[in-house]
């Protein structure tokens, strides 16, 4: 006989056979007791999962001698020299796919409508050997536009004892009109754990000798496809013979090693920049594929955070016990949230490095930027040293050059001295060295403004000069900027007052004007100002964008709409 490859040899023959779809056997198990049956399956999921062997499982149930049933004959028991361990003749014949009335099509050679149309005549004659006429059309999404039209009819009213099965690796291609004339199953990856236990049972059939590890390694290399699995571990047996090991089978399947994923993670986590070269050399110098390394690194990684933040990571990570030591030894050296920051700046890099012109020169670069990593300060800890410097005591300022001796500080505008007894008394500062001059009272407030108040420090930085009398700080705008004055509202000048009265170390009012201003004194919002301030359109736009209105000017009046008499306009007035 043929050598027959163990993903065929060890195909799924009964519905308890199919690993890792508990749901989609009971589902369909259930349905044939009760007589539920369907006439239209979709399988989807992805390669090696199952969706195949499932259709042809389905179709000898429905079709079985003792059927339906939910427990088709065993296949493997054909050769048996007794009658009862043989399968029905239309189990083997399905099984042996010489049954007429049970057709199996591929997608991609039959996805014209001519193929459509042809498969629509067959289907109007009833089944001549066995119970039902089964359609499995495997790849389904391959059929044209035009095919699925001219099958959307025969779908939805097939002809009595039709059953047609889909099964699709690309769901999303399928038209919504299929789908809602089909019962979908979904197919789901077949876990790590599922596909060790299979491969040790066809190892004690087949009398492979193959370490836990060489396993492990086998069923991350399927990632969750048995059928790869299976050939992975044929693969195996034709390279190593019986006795797999660890190296040979590292050698197949072009697996990186752990020793270099334990050098990388050891020269970032021991921040040594140094060490980053000769361990890209080592690796191009095998001949592994940077992208791939890349996504071990990703993985390996996580493994760290893993071991470093569960208490049992063997549930949780596929590795032996001397590399969980390995891992724990390592992990040990680091902190969650320094694993964390390491594993999502691998993550955000991944994409740049599959597209990078350079690969070797990009991994090179980051990992001596991992390297660096710990040298960067968490912004938790900058907001808690400004929020400490802020308890801090504020510090006396030097006395400004120019300024009056401590003893007989001037009068605010007046130019006298000013007895010791009527010198403000208090704990300030500014009460004990006495007041800045004049010229640099308002630059101090400024200074304080702009702390928490930049943009109205900025407005205020327009000043023309200032004047401290009494209690008053008056502050004058240059004539023709009266508008920076009709800009300021009454929590600005609070806020003003405030920083005027930690400056001068008593209580300061505030006063703003315009120098020459024709009828003297501040300056106040004009009729227009007002008018535009309670406008819903300037509310909301200054509530929008924390805008401030710096002038208001009145909207000249065009000459259709101005008067007619020959009186000034409005701009001339």
């Amino acid at each position: 006989m043929s050598y027959k490859i163990f993903a065929r040899k060890y195909r799924p023959q009964a519905f308890e056979e199919v690993i890792g779809q508990k749901s989609v056997v009971r589902t369909i198990q259930n349905a044939i007791q009760m007589g539920r049956i369907s006439q239209a399956y979709l399988f989807s999921g992805m390669r090696g999962t199952g969706k195949t062997s499932m259709a042809r499982i389905l179709a000898r149930a429905l079709n079985c001698a003792n059927g339906p049933t939910a427990n088709p004959c065993k296949i493997e028991d054909k050769d048996c020299a007794d009658d009862k361990n043989k399968p029905c003749d239309y189990c083997a014949a399905i099984s042996e796919d010489r049954a007429i009335d049970v057709l199996e099509i591929d997608g991609a050679s039959n996805r014209g409508i001519e193929e459509i149309r042809a498969l629509r005549e067959s289907l109007k004659y009833k089944a001549i050997y066995t119970r039902y006429k089964v359609v499995i059309i495997d790849e389904v999404h391959q059929i044209t536009k035009e095919g699925f039209n001219a099958l959307l009819k025969t779908l939805e009213e097939p002809p009595p004892n039709t059953v047609f099965i889909f099964a699709t690796t690309e769901f999303n291609k399928v038209p919504a009109t299929i789908v809602s004339r089909c019962q979908h199953f979904e197919f789901r990856k077949i876990s790590h754990k599922d596909i060790i236990n299979h491969l040790v049972e066809i190892a004690k059939k087949e009398a492979i000798t193959i370490t836990p590890a060489s396993l492990a390694m086998i069923a991350e290399a399927a990632d969750g496809s048995m059928r790869d699995a299976q050939s992975l571990l044929d693969q195996a047996v034709a390279f190593s013979g019986d006795n797999i090991g660890d190296e040979d089978l590292k050698t197949i399947l072009g697996t990186i090693g752990q020793d270099v994923l334990f050098r990388s993670s050891t020269a970032v986590l021991g921040e040594k920049p140094e060490d980053v070269f000769p361990l890209v050399e080592s690796v191009v110098a095998a001949g592994y594929d940077l992208r791939f390394l890349f996504g071990k690194l990703i993985e390996h990684f996580r493994a760290l955070l893993l071991v470093r933040s569960v208490e049992k990571p063997e549930d949780l990570l596929l590795a032996s016990a001397e590399e969980l030591q390995a891992l724990r030894v390592q992990a040990s050296k680091a902190t969650a949230e320094d694993l964390l920051r390491y594993l999502l700046a691998l993550q955000q890099a991944e994409a740049g490095l599959k597209y990078s012109a350079m690969p070797r020169i990009y991994l090179e670069a980051f990992l001596i930027k991992l390297c660096h990593f710990r040298k960067i300060v968490p912004l938790q800890e900058l907001i808690r040293d400004v929020e400490s410097l802020k308890k801090e005591p504020q510090r006396t300022l030097p006395k400004p050059p120019g300024a009056s001796p401590a003893g007989a500080p001037p009068a605010a505008g007046t130019g006298r001295p000013v007895p010791a007894g009527d010198r403000p008394e208090g704990p300030s500062s500014a009460a004990k060295t006495g007041p800045p001059p004049q010229k640099d009272v308002f630059k101090r407030v400024l200074e304080k403004l702009a702390v928490d108040r930049a943009p109205l420090a900025a407005l205020l930085a327009q000043y023309s000069s200032v004047m401290v009398k009494d209690n008053v700080l008056e502050v004058f705008f240059a004539s023709g900027k009266g508008f920076f004055v009709t800009s300021i509202q009454e929590k600005d000048i609070r806020a003003v007052e405030r920083a005027a009265s930690e400056v001068l170390g008593r209580e300061t009012k505030v006063r703003f004007a315009e120098e020459n201003a024709t009828e003297g004194g501040p300056i106040r919002p004009g009729r227009e100002l007002e008018t535009a301030l309670k406008d819903p359109a300037v509310q909301f736009f200054m509530n929008t964008f924390k805008a401030q209105v710096l002038s208001a000017d009145p909207i000249p009046a065009s000459r259709e709409a101005g008067p007619k008499g020959g009186g000034p306009t409005e701009n001339e007035t």
